[in-house]
């Protein structure tokens, strides 16, 4: 939990304030002195008595008790400042400015390591180093500009990079979003955008707290925590935004399982993300652009009105909304005439609703009325304004700004003439309006919106699966891919059904095994992870004579250690995968099997645990779901097995974090059974 004296000191010290505004530590202390920091301020500098008319002390001892310092020292002086801060002034609020530190060099990370040890020893809290401060409603603790005017029901934002910070706070101001607080936590060494969010839900309060959360994030040290929190606050009723920059390469390294060739760093962002309901975007823009969308009422359905005078723009937001789900339905019927008798002649309302260029204001409220009271098939309505520079378009805007405060569905201002009505565009933001200014970059962020899922409540309720079973096996296996005939008994303890295999290794057993088989059977090499890549598998073996030709060919293989014999299985070939990476819970894939998996790279993966409307949700968002559903006369899948399937290996990867790699693939689908026919896992403990 951050601490109070971080979070609304009384009195602060900036360590390195100077009369010079164009360094970090006079501007910080300008900052503070021009938004009014309502307690004692205080400056630690050798060379001065008097900076900025603040009392200075040359030397840090003669400092009196202090909340919060303000660090912007050259970075070898700082572990003594901050000894004598948490020894003698009672300091348990830190925000150090300076670099020098792990993002340089190892020496750097000793020195941050000594600074977090002695903070963190009298329960302190430190946001930085390297970082550019916070701005809350009780100070403005940042030594950048601009600071952006605060408002209680604007955004939280918590950012990785203090330079993407200023970039999105400057680039908000010319749309009218506006920030609650905002929080750099810079190198993170003791405090990440983890324990910001932690923060923000322990003290979240309904209708109280702002509901918009912005991330601008670098590194997540602890996933966990960070979906514990995430997925709280989508709970409580917050909305949550973010970019994750930096995506390691780490899971893109060589793999010897489709799961682990797939399954590379950004795809566990995506699972943590969409486990939490998380909107992830790809840049400042959209961020902003997504946050005025969440600023606004919400919507109750995916029915769009767009209200026009410009044709093109309209037909671009036409475009990118029905490509992303959304609905731009006709408007037809008694109401529909009588709106179009209203405009001039040559006006449409068909959807998009064109008025002409010469629409007047008067025209733009009667369209904003009857898409609110009377087109009972519009949900949100996005008005696209702007000007040819002939006339002012204030009483225009002023309709809506009036209609966005009255109507009960959302209405989004598109005004794209930057330049031509610029005042008006001001004028409109001043009275707490959001501007979008790009119809296409707001349609993809309105999708974006609607087409993230909600908070799905978890389910760590297990599949009933051998518990027992299972842990015997694993505490006793070493790293590294378990043998086939144990990999075939860990599945069949989650309760996946496995086909009957018989391994042999000479061709004794093999006539000898002979005598019990029913054709056709399958024969699989034992010894090489990527049969199929060495011709290590024959099917559909018929009798006697082809059996053992299939197997003196099979053991000519490099490599080859044994082979296993099963029952010939059709049907429809699936695939279900898992990986675990760092610090991250283990997620889960499915598509189709075979040489498909990674041919057509149709997966869904969702993180675990895997409740049952996530793993009905994996089959159906798969593009080839229509085949497994069935089509066109051919029977599908029992989706239901399916999902079920799913939940058991979640549940396994559970019982067994060990597991860092899994495959069955395939799993042959066919009217009466799904069951697999071949398996590999990798142990990592």
């Amino acid at each position: 939990m951050l601490h109070k004296k971080l979070i609304q000191p009384k009195s602060i010290v900036i360590v390195g304030g100077s009369d010079n505004i164009h360094s970090p530590g006079g501007r910080v202390l300008k900052n503070l002195i021009d938004h009014k920091f309502n307690g004692e301020l205080f400056v630690v500098n050798p060379k001065k008595n008097i900076v900025q008319d603040i009392k200075a002390y040359q030397n840090i001892n003669e400092l009196p008790e202090v909340d919060l310092a303000i660090i912007a020292i050259a970075a070898k002086y700082i572990a003594e400042t901050v000894k004598i801060l948490t020894e003698q002034k009672q300091t348990k609020g830190f925000i150090i400015f300076s670099a020098g530190f792990s993002e340089k060099d190892e020496k750097g990370v000793e020195m941050e390591q000594e600074i977090v040890s002695l903070i963190s020893k009298v329960s302190g809290s430190l946001l930085g180093p390297n970082n550019i401060g916070l701005i809350n409603e009780y100070y403005t603790g940042v030594f950048t500009t601009p600071i952006p005017k605060l408002n209680k029901e604007g955004v939280d934002f918590i950012s990785g990079s203090g330079a993407t910070a200023v970039f999105i706070m400057e680039a908000a101001q010319s749309t009218g979003l506006t920030f609650s607080s905002i929080y750099t936590v810079g190198n993170s060494a003791q405090i990440g955008v983890e324990e910001v969010l932690e923060y923000f839900d322990e003290i979240y309060a309904e209708k109280e707290s702002p509901k918009v959360k912005l991330l601008y994030i670098e590194s997540i040290k602890n996933p966990v925590k960070f979906l514990k929190h995430t997925s709280s606050l989508v709970k409580k009723g917050c909305k949550i935004a973010a970019i994750k920059a930096g995506s390691s390469e780490e899971g893109n390294r060589a793999a010897s399982s489709h799961t682990g060739a797939m399954a590379n760093s950004d795809v566990f962002v995506e699972a943590l993300f969409h486990k939490a309901g998380i909107i992830r975007c790809n840049g400042r823009n959209e961020l902003i652009t997504v946050a005025g969308i969440l600023t606004q009422k919400e919507s109750k359905g995916k029915n769009i009105a767009i209200i026009t005078h410009a044709g093109g723009p309209a037909v671009m937001l036409t475009d990118i909304l029905s490509k992303n789900g959304l609905y731009i339905p006709k408007l037809t019927g008694k109401s529909g005439k009588d709106l179009l008798n209203e405009l001039y002649d040559g006006s449409s309302v068909a959807n998009p609703i064109d008025f002409l260029a010469t629409g007047t204001a008067e025209q733009l409220e009667t369209i904003i009325d009857y898409c609110e009271n009377k087109f009972d098939n519009i949900d949100a309505i996005a008005v696209i304004f702007g000007s040819p520079g002939l006339s002012s378009v204030y009483d225009a805007y002023e309709v809506l700004n009036k209609k966005i405060k009255s109507c009960k569905k959302p209405i989004y201002a598109i005004l794209p003439s930057i330049v031509n009505v610029k005042d008006e565009i001001s004028d409109f933001i001043s009275k707490g309006n959001i501007a979008f200014t790009d119809e296409v970059l707001f349609g993809k962020s309105l999708a974006k919106v609607y087409n993230t899922s909600k908070y799905i409540t978890e389910s760590k309720q297990i599949e009933l699966i051998d518990t027992d079973g299972i842990r015997k096996i694993i505490d006793v296996l070493p790293n590294g891919y378990a043998s086939t005939e144990t990999a075939y008994h860990l599945i069949k303890c989650a309760g996946v059904n496995f086909v009957d295999q018989m391994l042999v290794k000479n061709k004794i057993g093999l006539l000898e095994i002979e005598k019990t088989l029913k054709y056709p059977v399958v024969l699989k090499v034992v010894g090489i992870l990527h049969k199929t890549d060495v011709g290590g598998v024959e099917l559909n073996i018929k009798n006697k004579e082809e059996l053992v030709l299939a197997f003196e060919k099979l053991m000519r293989i490099s490599g080859a250690k044994s082979i296993i014999i099963q029952p010939m299985k059709d049907g429809i070939e699936l695939f279900i995968g898992a990986k675990k990476e760092s610090v991250y819970p283990a997620v889960v894939m499915c598509g189709l099997g075979g040489i498909f998996v990674e041919t057509l790279k149709d997966i869904s993966v969702k993180m675990i645990p895997i409740s049952k409307p996530e793993s009905l949700d994996m089959i159906t968002n798969l593009k080839t779901y229509p085949i497994l559903k069935g089509s066109r006369g051919q029977k599908g899948i029992d989706l239901e097995e399916f999902a079920k399937i799913i939940r058991k290996i979640s549940g396994l990867l559970q019982i067994a974090p060990e597991i860092s790699e899994l495959d069955i693939n395939p799993l042959m689908a066919s009217e009466g059974e799904i069951i697999a026919v071949d398996a590999r896992i990798k142990i990592e403990k």
